[in-house]
């Protein structure tokens, strides 16, 4: 006992070590997939950024190329007055326009200095303003005002000064890039530690898993000897109480019957005098009524009828609960009499093949009540029209069939209610016997019930059995059908 204790504190021991390890693993599996999960979310945002930058970077080199454009074409106008120059002056004006809106984005504020930006727009509007005022002029006729801008320094002083902001711009593009490369390094190289050490920690935990599985397994073989025996003593208890149990079943069904037997008598003795006493007072009533007393006639032929229902319904209880028939007349007549009544309260087409056979009084009582309990479960179950009962005699056992054409049902799937089926097969079974339960769906069913005999019959009495075959057939209407020999 204190091994068993002992082996049973180590055993949880072990699951709880094992269970910790792999908390551990699932945690350090979780804290991965969150770290992976956290890096890849950043460095896609990261990726992105870079490419919002080199979008401006490529904003500003082309506001750069195309305000250089528009200001050769507006000297190439100025100077020739040519107003072929002025449609890509317009275009390039036009470019200027679409991709200033892309520096008044939110994202160009974040990454730019915000007054390097603002002196760019400011610088690049001048120019813009410097270079249409010369082309209008030029369009006025005023040579004058046009040859000033064109001999001054203005517009080189703010081209300059438009190139420098540009240049400061790439400048700070270029550096916010490198930052963003440098965080996506760093990124991908935390993605690395976590993978490697994801990877230890599961190395950690396998191992931990495997220790603690080798450990359980000594448990298992260190406790397999103790729960083989323990085993062999359970399946001892097991037949023992089973025996038990079953020899208790024989008991109580054979109580069973010592009560229907005790019930039927005090029926029969108590009872029945009532009521044959009873009836001989209403016949020495209606001997003495006057002539003229019809109404109290009617009222005593209702009350004998009644008393001749109440001898009829105790005379039917009594064969219920124990046949008279059976001890009187013996199992062929009690099945003949059984069928018989069956057939007139169902209304179903019943037919017998009874060989004379002779048995002890429990195996007949055993064949009469399995015979009783299949025809009232097709009463109630089977929807069947017709069914045939068959009273076999052999060498060493007698055999009985009942076979009906009712819708079925399937004998391994049979549910726990259905103690009809089980009581039959324990009674069967306790009398050395055996039950078959032949159905299927739609097929009907056929119930054969073996019963063994105490001694061996002759071959020849077997024969004069055969020939005393008593073949009946009960229905409520006469000229219903035959029904067939075999179903299901």
């Amino acid at each position: 006992m204190h091994s068993q204790i002992s082996d049973s504190s180590i055993r949880r021991r072990s699951l709880s070590a094992l269970r910790l390890a792999l908390i551990i693993a699932a945690l350090c599996a979780l804290a991965m997939v969150l770290v992976n999960e956290s890096t890849h979310m950043r460095a896609t945002q990261v990726l992105q950024e870079v490419e919002q930058a080199n979008q401006m970077r490529t904003t500003i080199s082309s506001l750069t190329r195309a305000l250089t454009e528009a200001e050769s074409n507006q000297r190439g106008y100025t100077l020739t007055g040519d107003r072929r120059y002025l449609e890509p002056y317009d275009n390039a004006l036009n470019e200027i326009v679409r991709l200033r809106k892309t520096l008044e984005t939110p994202q160009a504020t974040s990454m730019f200095n915000l007054s390097t930006l603002l002196s760019f727009r400011s610088f690049m509007s001048e120019k813009m303003s410097e270079m249409a005022l010369t082309v209008r002029m030029r369009e006025d006729n005023r040579p004058e005002v046009v040859d000033f801008v064109v001999t001054s320094n203005v517009g080189l002083e703010q081209m300059a000064a438009f190139r420098a902001q540009s240049d400061e711009l790439l400048s700070q593009a270029d550096t916010y890039i490198q930052e963003r490369r440098q965080e996506l390094q760093r990124l991908l190289n935390v993605s690395r530690l976590g993978l490697v050490a994801g990877v230890l920690a599961a190395f950690v935990a396998f191992f931990l898993h495997l220790k603690q599985t080798r450990a359980m397994q000594r448990a298992s073989e260190a406790h397999q000897n103790a729960l083989e025996a323990e085993r062999d003593a359970l399946e001892s208890q097991v037949r023992e109480r089973t025996t038990r149990l079953a020899e208790l079943a024989t008991h109580l069904q054979q109580a069973v019957e010592d009560e229907r037997a005790h019930l039927a008598r005090e029926l029969h003795d108590e009872l029945g005098a009532l009521l044959t006493a009873a009836k001989l007072d209403v016949a020495r009533l209606k001997s003495r009524l006057p002539p003229d007393a019809t109404d109290l006639a009617e009222r005593l032929k209702h009350l004998t009828e009644t008393l001749n229902q109440g001898i009829a319904l105790k005379r039917r209880i009594i064969e219920d609960l124990r046949p008279s028939s059976l001890s009187n007349l013996g199992l062929v007549a009690s099945l003949e009499i059984l069928c018989r009544e069956f057939a007139d309260r169902s209304g179903l087409h019943v037919q017998t093949a009874l060989e004379p056979v002779e048995l002890d009084s429990a195996a007949e009582l055993t064949i009469y009540r399995m015979v009783q309990e299949a025809l009232t479960n097709i009463g109630k179950y089977a929807e069947a029209k017709n069914i045939r009962v068959v009273l076999k005699n052999y060498v060493y056992h007698a055999e009985v069939s009942i076979t009906d054409d009712g819708r079925g049902f399937d004998p391994s799937a049979l549910p726990q209610s259905s103690h009809g089926l089980v009581g039959m097969r324990h009674r069967v079974e306790a009398g050395g016997g055996r039950l078959d339960i032949n159905s299927g769906a739609g097929r009907g069913t056929r119930i054969t019930g073996t019963v063994p005999r105490g001694q061996a019959r002759a071959q020849s009495q077997l024969a004069t059995a055969s020939g005393a075959m008593s073949v009946n057939s009960y229905a409520r209407e006469t000229t219903s059908p035959t029904p067939d020999t075999a179903h299901g």
